[in-house]
């Protein structure tokens, strides 16, 4: 297919400017919609980003537009030439004012995966590049390439019926790519053999992925591979795939261990094709090699229901053998304990069931001290779902409002805060104010960049320059506290003088509950004079643990450093409760950790914030723990968080 030329900006017939309002900015799945709309009109259309400086680049090449990085907020100029330019354009603000089509997949376990994260099996070993080593090119290359194009097409179509559709059309529009295929065609014009031609083109455009600054984008290197390989296959006759692999392998695998019906699936990666077309009832668990928890096989497997761990790293595991992971844990197992492992999975099973059924009990403690668990929303669908919580301790108001590209309203923030209340019976709430910055751009507030965002103007600093947005929507947190019980709490605090400007801005009080988050070292530090004004402060255990260990819990070459038990953070959290003469809560990661969550209210903390799912869980725990028993001097005297776990 012939390579189309951008046309710079500049030269277009007709322009206009939209914002990127999805979470992940501009990525696989909503740029396939853009470039599919784009392919349909008569007109040539180019994108540029005007925070970035990025591009032109071709609308109608999934590879350009993805690769772009365009992230949320990022302002995008759209030049369109040609027969229908006017129309093209009309369509594509159309679709930018609803977020390019990418709504969040909001999806429990389907039926037939167990929905644990404990499994035991034979090992199923797959996932080795494509052998192109008994390959013969000949004088059809392209001919060739073409047909297993059409091959891997088909078989990408037949699975674009089921929930996860704009995944596969996603990889369709990597397949049909037009710049993609016009680099091949020129390799193979100049001598290359067509599976050399195309891996080539495939892996420089995974690296360019692999390079992006979002980690959210850099996993999508891992459909890029996925096609790569369909391709690959089709072109050698090679019918080894993950899942053919193991649906060869498994009945091999039972008969060497009979009582054991199910198989580990062990990948370097998992692609959202073999994610999608694995046998439930034969496979166990999958282990996957590479770290990171977003890719589109991980949500895949995870909304069937499959047991799933990540990031277990290049361990030899021999075919056949019995393995076993516990992801709650983080351990992969060469040597399990069999029966152990039974006996957790059938524990893990009562203990969800368990804990559903009695999510209405308080969270007492053998030793009587009772602990609100309450619930993080990012939606109103977030607090309507949730079992058991306590009221909310933390609303993202700015993923409640992230896909608006103007300024929500008053009336819209009181209409919404009202919708949360009463979907959990008027029990309080906590509003935060807008948290935005880092890795949380807001369509309505584009930021300039910066050469680090997450030293930069993030949360409640950005607003000493823009407060009459902050003011907006400290009048619709108090219109809803006289209706309500509401808290509201500023983000990303760090002196006593922010403190102070964010309580001139709100004025009088009258029953709002007032608060700080605490995540950073400094906040954590002196937090005693910051908390002198107010009733409570939330401890961000993402953030402070990131900012402690110097580690972007994103990047999985350091992402382990980032470990919200180390001792480090731990004494942090425990200097916090000692010192800050007011209730303290935490809302990060570690209150959704029923282990950590039992080990935070020994520490003195007395409300626990978690994500949906897990407050069923973390209330069941706690109702079991008594923290008396946990010895705290131990824990923060720890040399690591591994040492932590054991001690717990």
């Amino acid at each position: 297919m012939e390579v189309v030329a951008a046309t710079p900006a500049g030269e277009a017939d007709r322009t206009v400017d939209v914002v990127v309002g999805n979470e992940h900015g501009l990525h696989a799945r909503p740029a396939a919609r853009l470039v599919g709309l784009v392919n349909g009109y008569d007109a040539t259309v180019v994108l540029t980003d005007l925070d970035t400086g990025r591009g032109p680049v071709d609308a109608g090449s999934l590879s350009m537009v993805a690769t772009l990085n365009a992230q949320q907020g990022h302002r995008l100029r759209v030049g369109a030439s040609g027969t229908q330019a006017v129309e093209v354009l009309a369509a594509i603000e159309a679709l930018a004012a609803e977020n390019f089509g990418d709504e969040p997949v909001r999806k429990a376990p389907a039926a037939g995966g167990s929905g644990l994260d404990v499994a035991i099996g034979p090992a199923v070993v797959t996932g080795a590049q494509v052998d192109l080593g008994d390959y013969v090119a000949g004088d059809n290359e392209i001919a060739r390439l073409e047909d297993a194009v059409r091959a891997a097409g088909d078989e990408l179509r037949g699975m674009r019926d089921g929930e996860h559709r704009e995944i596969f059309d996603a990889h369709l529009a990597l397949l049909e790519d037009r710049t993609l295929r016009g680099e091949v065609r020129s390799a193979i014009e100049g001598g290359a053999s067509a599976p050399g031609a195309w891996k080539q083109a495939y892996d420089r455009l995974a690296e360019t992925f692999e390079q992006l600054d979002d980690a959210y984008q850099r996993e999508r290197a891992q459909d890029v591979r996925a096609v790569r390989d369909r391709v690959l296959r089709a072109l050698t006759g090679s019918s080894t795939t993950p899942a053919a692999d193991a649906a060869r392998s498994v009945d091999a695998a039972g008969s060497t261990v009979p009582d054991l019906a199910a198989s580990i699936l062990v990948v370097p990666e998992l692609d959202a094709a073999t994610a999608a077309t694995l046998e439930v009832a034969r496979i166990a668990g999958v282990a996957v090699r590479a770290a990171g928890t977003t890719g589109h096989g991980v949500i895949v497997a995870r909304s069937r229901g499959i047991p799933l761990i990540t990031g277990i790293g290049d361990v030899d595991v021999p075919a056949g053998t019995v393995v076993a992971f516990d992801a709650r844990t983080g351990t992969f197992d060469l040597t399990p304990d069999a029966d152990a492992v039974r006996a957790t999975i059938a524990a893990r099973k009562d203990e969800r069931r368990l804990a559903v059924e009695e999510a209405d009990r308080p969270a007492t403690t053998r030793d009587g001290r009772t602990i609100d668990v309450l619930v993080n929303v990012g939606a109103v669908q977030d607090a309507i779902d949730v079992r058991g919580a306590n009221g909310s301790g933390l609303v993202r108001t700015e993923v409640l409002f992230g896909d608006r590209r103007t300024p929500p309203t008053v009336d819209e923030q009181v209409e919404a805060y009202r919708a949360i209340a009463d979907a959990l019976g008027n029990k309080p709430i906590t509003i935060r104010t807008w948290d935005i910055g880092g890795d949380k751009p807001l369509p309505f507030l584009p930021q300039a960049k910066e050469a680090n965002p997450f030293l930069g103007e993030r949360g409640l600093r950005v607003f000493r320059r823009r407060p009459e947005l902050l003011r907006d929507q400290l009048d619709a947190i108090r219109r809803t506290a006289a209706e309500t019980p509401v808290h509201v709490m500023f983000p990303m605090v760090t002196t006593a003088d922010e403190v102070a400007w964010a309580l001139t801005e709100l004025g009088p009080r009258d029953a709002l509950e007032v608060g700080i988050m605490v995540e950073v070292p400094a906040a954590a530090l002196r937090v005693a004079s910051l908390a002198r004004e107010l009733d409570f402060v939330s401890i961000g255990t993402n953030d402070l643990t990131q900012y402690t260990t110097a580690a972007d819990r994103t990047n999985t070459a350091v992402a382990a450093l980032a470990d919200g038990l180390d001792p480090a953070v731990l004494q942090l959290i425990d200097h916090v409760v000692r010192t800050a003469g007011v209730r303290v809560a935490v809302c990060g990661d570690l209150a959704s950790d029923p282990q950590s969550a039992v080990l935070l209210a020994a520490l003195g903390v007395t409300e626990l914030s978690a994500v949906g799912p897990q407050v069923p869980l973390v209330k069941a725990r706690l109702r079991q723990a008594d923290l008396s028993q946990i010895d705290t001097a131990a824990v923060l005297a720890a040399k690591d968080a591994d040492q932590v776990r054991g001690l717990l």
